[in-house]
């Protein structure tokens, strides 16, 4: 009697888990990609006012906003009905074909004459005979699909009546196979729609494999057990969940990237950065998972995680390095709210020979850090024991002269969108130029990243810029490529 009883009971929970999953699945895909419109929509508003200009007025502009916004990959205008100027390739003569935008505003293809493989959206900036179209690559939706959809749930984006899945393939939206309760979410900013669902028989294999324990019990224990697997059924799988598993399973590893001085082009230093690598999916940028780690409150466990490993990993080869070699580490607002940092920077120093490495903590900006007493004392600490402070992609976020008013600063990090249009955009090298005088008059050393051609290389060189990285002198690299290229003498 318990066993027929609890059956039928541990079957709805198994449906209520597995929705519950679905829902939060879909919704954390859909605030992802809401984001991402998001920076489509600033792109296209910001070159709005050219829509019917010429196509050389504008062509700078479109691709300074293609190159400096996340996300975007390029901007187009349109006028009567066609495209006339895109960030690519300049003057074209192109179809809009209007009608195919779902709400006149987004549209999803499988590819286009630039990567005819490749899926991309476009995000539409209407305005009476005129228009902005901004395509987002559609990697991104493939990452964000993959990363929320699992062996127990399907994710997919609908625009319209086109679908596209976690395997990046965009087809007429007819599902392949039939779904149990399909969950729509539909975003109240844009007109896509989220669809998670379980497939047909998920409800019975994941009871199966994962109450056929309790069920055992059932027959045993009776309504003890029984309650027991009620509040077991409860639990459902959350991105924050998938995580903190990969935190605990040592999934989140770093990678490194060569610094070099900016007269010599020797190797001085680098950058940790950190990758996920999951075991189904790959690696996975950190764009993809570091704004939600912060939210969710994993980004300072994670960051302690990857100070151990560099240690583990770098310390050993400590002779091998050069002197006052620099590694650069990302924290962000959460790690400034209690002094738990001075300590794992105390123990990161100590794995080091005294003097032989410092160590470079690099403030991002996409959560503001406000001076407290807490920040005072943590700061004053950190100098102390001769850890350096840089701001990270400066001149992009709204917070950067703040912090050199509020903190002490060692360095700024020039973002690569300055960079990358250095000795070629006037605009772009007058703001590269001013935050380089900036930081000389305020005698702070300066790190330009992205450096990806011998021309942009020559001029920051030129202009007295001490730090220089980017794919130019090496990618991000494990530590065995890493130490193998060490070896090898930088391009000069």
């Amino acid at each position: 009697m318990p066993l027929l009883l609890g059956f039928p009971l541990m079957l709805h929970q198994s449906e209520n888990a597995l929705e519950a999953r679905a829902i939060e699945a879909s919704r954390f895909a859909l605030n992802h990609i809401e984001t991402m419109l998001d920076s489509a929509d600033l792109a296209a508003n910001a070159v709005s006012q050219l829509s019917g200009k010429p196509c050389a007025e504008a062509e700078r502009a479109l691709r300074l906003q293609a190159t400096s916004r996340p996300f975007v990959r390029s901007v187009n205008l349109t006028e009567n009905g066609v495209i006339y100027c895109t960030s690519l390739n300049g003057s074209v003569r192109d179809a809009e074909e209007a009608n195919a935008y779902a709400g006149g505003r987004l549209r999803l293809m499988a590819g286009n004459d630039v990567t005819p493989d490749r899926a991309v959206l476009i995000y539409r900036l209407p305005e009476k005979s005129k228009s902005v179209l901004v395509g987002i690559d559609g990697q991104h939706l493939k990452n964000i699909l993959q990363l929320v959809s699992a062996d127990f749930a399907t994710v997919s984006l609908l625009i319209g009546n086109i679908r596209m899945g976690g395997d990046g393939m965009v087809s007429e939206f007819a599902p392949n196979r039939p779904l149990a309760r399909p969950i729509a979410t539909s975003s109240q900013k844009y007109p896509f729609t989220m669809q998670a669902a379980n497939p047909e028989g998920m409800r019975l294999r994941y009871l199966m494999e994962h109450y056929l324990p309790q069920l055992g019990l059932l027959a045993l224990l009776g309504t003890l057990a029984g309650v027991g697997a009620y509040k077991l059924g409860l639990r459902a799988l959350s991105p924050r969940v998938e995580m903190g598993r990969a935190l605990s399973a040592g999934e989140f590893v770093p990678y490194y990237q060569p610094l070099v001085r900016g007269d010599d082009y020797e190797w001085c230093g680098l950058e940790v950065l950190m990758r996920w690598k999951h075991p189904t999916d790959g690696l996975i940028p950190a764009d993809l998972f570091i704004p939600y780690a912060e939210r969710s409150g994993l980004i300072v466990p994670m960051t302690e995680h990857l100070m151990i490993q560099t240690c583990r990993e770098l310390a050993p080869h400590a002779k091998r390095l050069p002197p006052d070699f620099h590694i650069g580490i990302n924290i962000s607002a959460a790690h400034c709210m209690d002094l738990r940092l001075i300590d794992q920077c105390r123990q990161f120093l100590s794995a080091f020979p005294a003097g032989s490495i410092v160590l470079v903590l690099e403030l991002t900006e996409r959560e503001l850090i406000e001076p407290t007493d807490v920040t005072d004392r943590l700061f004053a600490e950190l100098r102390g024991l001769g850890v350096k402070i840089a701001i990270d992609d400066f001149g992009t976020g709204q917070s950067s002269l703040a912090y050199l008013q509020k903190f002490h600063i060692d360095a700024l990090k020039i973002d690569r969108s300055f960079v990358a249009m250095a000795g070629s955009d006037v605009l772009s090298r007058h703001i590269l130029d001013n935050i380089i005088d900036l930081a000389n008059r305020l005698n702070l050393d300066v790190v330009a990243e992205g450096v990806e051609s011998t021309q942009q290389r020559d001029y920051l060189s030129e202009r007295g810029v001490q730090y220089l990285q980017g794919y130019f002198f090496g990618r991000p690299m494990p530590i065995d490529p890493l130490l193998q290229t060490l070896k090898q003498a930088p391009p000069g």
